[in-house]
């Protein structure tokens, strides 16, 4: 198909600068809607009246993207989500900004804008009553983490990782997958997000006052979760494996 032959170089001229009126309404992702590929004018056609962007998320499987926790939220509500599984396309994205007016938005960055006015206080009155809490965690992980806080983005699922706005997670990927590496380093920013409504919370809280260093090795756990769901690897397999043990032990006495 055309798509086929020149879909690659299409995004490539998009990320590299070339006139977006020309190319933009040739561009084509999978979606939650349509996995054999949508273009943004359709895409924008099927959206909501209430809805505000133009979501979509990164990753190597759709299969994958299509579980990821900060995806729960966006679909329950209705809205589609696109996946790019190119190393390219979040770069031609970003070239683009937005498509008639409506900014494209990586479902694992910055604010979604998703929870209601209600929702909004509740979260706000939850991170006041555990601020400590949430102090000793982000602690617990020294420069791992630049904030841990209560997530507005999870449904069923304990934590996610999230990044500010600028640099993502899949973007830091490729770059150091490049055959030179990441020469300056570049990192998105991790921000710890936990579900105050899962359960662990709950856990977190009781151990928590019953022994505030405990609540470290919960902190590095949630981590690595968070990370692997992201599709980073662990930092230190047998001691990530030591303490999940450990735990299932507790959990049995």
């Amino acid at each position: 198909t055309f798509w086929d032959a020149f879909g690659p170089q299409i995004k490539f001229g998009i990320a590299s600068g070339a006139d977006r009126t020309v190319l933009e309404d040739l561009i084509l992702f999978s979606s939650s809607e349509v996995p054999e590929g949508t273009t943004l004018k359709e895409y924008t056609e099927r959206m909501k009246e209430d809805q505000t962007y133009i979501y979509y998320a990164c990753g190597q499987e759709i299969s994958q993207m299509a579980k990821l926790p900060q995806a729960e939220r966006i679909l329950d509500k209705g809205y589609e989500i696109l996946y790019l599984t190119d190393n390219v396309d979040e770069f031609a994205l970003q070239a683009l900004s937005s498509y008639k007016e409506k900014q494209f938005k990586n479902i694992s960055q910055g604010d979604l804008d998703l929870a209601s006015e209600e929702e909004k206080k509740e979260i706000e009155q939850k991170a006041e009553e555990n601020k400590d809490l949430l102090s000793d965690i982000k602690d617990a992980l020294k420069d791992k983490v630049s904030e841990v806080k209560i997530s507005a983005r999870l449904v069923d699922d304990p934590v996610c990782m999230s990044t500010d706005e600028g640099m993502s997670f899949e973007m830091e990927k490729v770059l150091s997958a490049m055959p030179e590496g990441n020469p300056f380093g570049m990192k998105a920013t991790r921000i710890l997000e936990i579900n105050p409504n899962h359960p662990i919370f709950a856990a977190l809280q009781k151990v928590y006052a019953r022994d505030k260093e405990a609540v470290r090795e919960y902190a590095d756990v949630l981590y690595t979760q968070a990370m692997l769901i992201e599709g980073f690897p662990v930092e230190d397999p047998m001691e990530y494996s030591r303490k999940v043990c450990d735990f299932m032990v507790k959990a049995a006495e």
